[in-house]
């Protein structure tokens, strides 16, 4: 995404009405220089209400919030890993999507059963109560807005696949309840400080993420939970580095530096000075831009499946990834699914080239092995010299 002109409006002047946008991706744009009016004259907010920082009061960092806005859009997109030192926003950034996540289909379950669970299982693939309701024809899911589900970094392995509901056991019946990642489907899951989970959760995440399920087994009772989430994960490399195999499950890896403008760095802390003086009125002063923003966001998932990639415009991504010498299968999905929700948000249907190289970085960076390169030079050397030997055994006995 290309920088605009400074667009922020001076100090003390009112903004009137938001200016008229065509796009989300232009939203975002037009939005990130916008100023905000310092305010100490709040009321306590209290500390029960989530009151997020308002997203598009975030300053600069354009690729961070461009990674996010195309994850809402495309679950398909692999999750997305932020990676940068301490106070450079990320984990606000990621909380602030609260006001602009879309609506999905909910389970009214406390075990998170969905019509689909029936479709592929039958009627015993969910709890009596809804085997019941689904009977009497009620509905087992309504419409709801996604969640932010967040792992705490105490979590124990139980927290986060589940374990025998002790609510269930007073009365002498063994049934199993939900953990963190099935309560996490169609969700986002977002882990901070990613890198410093231990291995055994981070597999079962990594496990449940690419199967969309996972089966939980507790003595003589299992189940089987959906696990449809969109990963999210942020991470100092100063505390740790991620393993290969967890890093290649991230689809897009943005790196998060601090603002280099001073100019942005003073507007961020007018920013954070009128959010803790009266959160409400600065949230408020971003509640139109917001509200098109969660509207453009839902459009663009709807108009998600009828965005195509020209069969040349493919060739040219593959060839770029090739040319990187990438192997991994995941960079051409990360590529091709990111490319198309960049056009969805931009209210198009045909990827462009253009949109190809707005994503690249993004979804190709940290993808390379130095490791597995040298590992693979040093195997293609040795397969030549067994070629080698062996002409030279067949040529001497002929």
């Amino acid at each position: 995404m290309e920088d605009h002109p400074d667009q922020s409006i001076p100090e003390g002047e009112n903004s009137g009405s938001p200016p008229r946008v065509r796009s989300l991706k232009e939203l975002i744009e037009v939005v990130t220089g916008r100023g905000t009016q310092s305010s100490t004259d709040g009321g306590d907010s209290g500390i029960a209400e989530p009151l997020p920082f308002p997203f598009l009061a975030v300053v600069g960092q354009v690729e961070m919030k461009l990674a996010l806005i195309l994850g809402l859009v495309n679950p398909n997109i692999g999750g997305i890993l932020l990676i940068g030192p301490r106070g450079t926003g990320k984990t606000t950034a990621v909380r602030s999507l609260l006001d602009l996540l879309p609506e999905v289909k909910k389970s009214t379950c406390f075990y998170g059963c969905l019509p689909e669970d029936i479709e592929h299982g039958g009627i015993d693939a969910v709890c009596p109560d809804c085997a019941r309701k689904y009977g009497e024809g009620q509905p087992l899911s309504v419409p709801g807005r996604v969640q932010l589900v967040e792992l705490p970094l105490n979590s124990t392995m139980e927290d986060v696949v589940g374990g025998l509901d002790e609510r269930a056991l007073v009365h002498e019946r063994l049934r199993l309840k939900r953990g963190i990642l099935s309560q996490s489907d169609r969700n986002i899951l977002y882990v901070d400080e990613v890198n410093l989970l231990s291995d055994e959760i981070i597999d079962a995440i990594l496990d449940a993420s690419a199967l969309g399920s996972y089966t939980v087994r507790r003595g003589p009772i299992s189940a089987t939970y959906w696990a449809r989430f969109t990963l999210i994960g942020s991470m100092n490399p100063e505390e740790g580095r991620l393993r290969p195999q967890i890093m290649d499950r991230f689809g897009l890896r943005v790196l998060v530096r601090g603002l280099a403008d001073p100019d942005e760095r003073l507007e961020a802390y007018r920013r954070v000075q009128s959010y803790l003086g009266n959160p409400h009125g600065t949230i408020a002063s971003f509640e139109e831009e917001t509200g098109i923003a969660r509207e453009e966001i839902q459009l663009a998932r709807q108009k998600l499946n009828s965005v195509v990639i020209p069969n040349e415009v493919a060739q040219i991504g593959i060839s770029l990834i090739q040319s990187l010498q990438i192997d991994s299968l995941r960079a051409d999905i990360t590529l091709f699914e990111a490319a198309r929700a960049y056009t969805a948000a931009d209210g198009r249907e045909r990827v462009e080239i253009e949109d190809i190289k707005k994503v690249a970085p993004v979804a190709l960076r940290l993808r390379r092995s130095q490791f597995i390169e040298e590992y693979l030079s040093a195997q293609k050397l040795e397969e030549e010299e067994i070629l080698t030997r062996m002409n030279e055994l067949s040529s001497d006995r002929v």
